[in-house]
């Protein structure tokens, strides 16, 4: 027959379980996403757009503070190719690409990239952003000239 543990090793024995609980926990990959920094001094909106399993979707909008970031997708990145739209809200201007998708003024997100006036939208530009098949990435746009490499 075996006797019940004293109270104090049970308690120790509950401690070392959460201890080495904790430890599992911290050696977990670090949370993974795709991040924007605004390193002007303005005010930025951000749009994007990217391809998923479901097919291609954009977003928006983010609206970052002067040397501020956000975050604007959660997660380990879905795909390798990110596409970026943003508008300076205090000097005007934007930055732009050659890809063209919907958007519209208010909050978004928009399934497909075709036919975007007939469905109601409106088109913009969107410059492409390289991941590198990373699992997260942060994307920094600058004042001189547009934006600046990307950095893991």
């Amino acid at each position: 027959m075996r006797l019940p543990a004293p109270p104090r090793l049970a308690l120790l024995a509950a401690c070392a379980a959460c201890a080495a609980a904790a430890f599992v926990a911290g050696a977990l990959p670090a949370k993974a996403d795709l991040r924007m920094c605004n390193t002007t001094s303005s005010r930025i909106g951000v749009a994007i757009g990217y391809r998923d399993a479901q097919g291609w979707t954009t977003e928006g909008w983010w609206n970052i503070s002067p040397r501020g970031c956000e975050t604007l997708l959660r997660g380990t990145l879905a795909a390798r190719f990110y596409y970026v739209h943003a508008v300076d809200y205090d000097k005007g201007g934007e930055w732009t690409g050659k890809s063209v998708m919907c958007v519209r003024n208010k909050e978004f997100t928009i399934r497909g990239i075709e036919d975007c006036l007939a469905r109601g939208y409106d088109r913009a530009g969107f410059f492409e952003v390289d991941t590198g098949e990373q699992k997260s990435w942060t994307i920094q746009l600058t004042d001189t000239s547009g934006t600046a490499p990307p950095t893991p």
